[in-house]
């Protein structure tokens, strides 16, 4: 039954076969603006995952959003940061759905859904 269990549970973190949609913008000053020039990509392998990027430094916010490695955007949100002011960088990543990337704060969400899922089947393997 935990073996059933565990496949189920990493069933759902596989995305399907099929590319991923991803809204594509480059330094826009708000996510309006990114995601109302109704710019998109579709991601092709290696690059399977949207990557939204937000640099914040006092009033000036840029955001850019795009096609990644799933490697390469996990290690970036990883190590991103913001500061007590606000100031900083920070990386969010989605695979869940097309054009999952839409708000930054909704990748964050899957983002530790996701997270919490890999940590549970893991567990469940291990056992």
């Amino acid at each position: 039954m935990k073996m059933l269990l565990g496949v189920v549970l990493l069933s759902l973190l596989i995305p399907p076969g099929l590319s991923l949609t991803c809204y594509s913008c480059t330094s826009a000053t708000t996510n309006v603006i990114c995601n109302g020039n109704n710019v998109t990509q579709e991601c092709q392998a290696p690059l399977d995952i949207c990557m939204t990027s937000i640099d914040v430094l006092g009033a000036t916010t840029l955001i850019s959003k795009f096609c990644a490695s799933e490697a390469t955007c996990l290690g970036a949100a990883s190590s991103s940061s913001v500061d007590e002011n606000g100031n900083g960088n920070l990386v969010t990543c989605c695979n869940t759905f097309d054009l999952c990337n839409f708000s930054g704060a909704e990748s964050i969400h899957i983002h530790t859904l996701l997270l919490f899922l890999t940590a549970g089947v893991i567990l469940l393997l291990s056992h």
